[in-house]
């Protein structure tokens, strides 16, 4: 059975930026969060799990983009997660210098 038409995103542009933003920006965030925690805590273990809970956090984030009434609202919210898991993992880095 067919999609109704009236909830498929009408727009191009707008389809190609919720695709690049579950793909691309859901990488970042997931990513990002992973190496923010990789900074505060065990690096080897967060980067062992990140094989599986990485590609799980992905998956959710792909969802979520998909969902979204705008898309550059969620690559906004994307953007933003990534950038304060950046500063994250500064600081981490800077306070924490040695996360064994």
């Amino acid at each position: 059975m067919p999609a109704n038409p009236k909830y498929l995103t009408q727009s191009i542009g707008q389809r190609i930026a919720k695709i690049t933003a579950a793909i691309l920006g859901g990488y970042f965030v997931s990513v990002s969060f992973h190496l923010a925690i990789a900074a505060w805590f065990s690096r080897a273990n967060v980067l062992m799990t990140m094989a599986f809970t990485g590609f799980i956090l992905w998956v959710v984030l792909m969802v979520v983009a998909f969902l979204a009434k705008s898309a550059w609202k969620i690559w906004g919210i994307y953007l933003l997660l990534t950038l304060v898991f950046s500063l994250f993992i500064y600081l981490g880095q800077t306070y924490n210098p040695i996360a064994k």
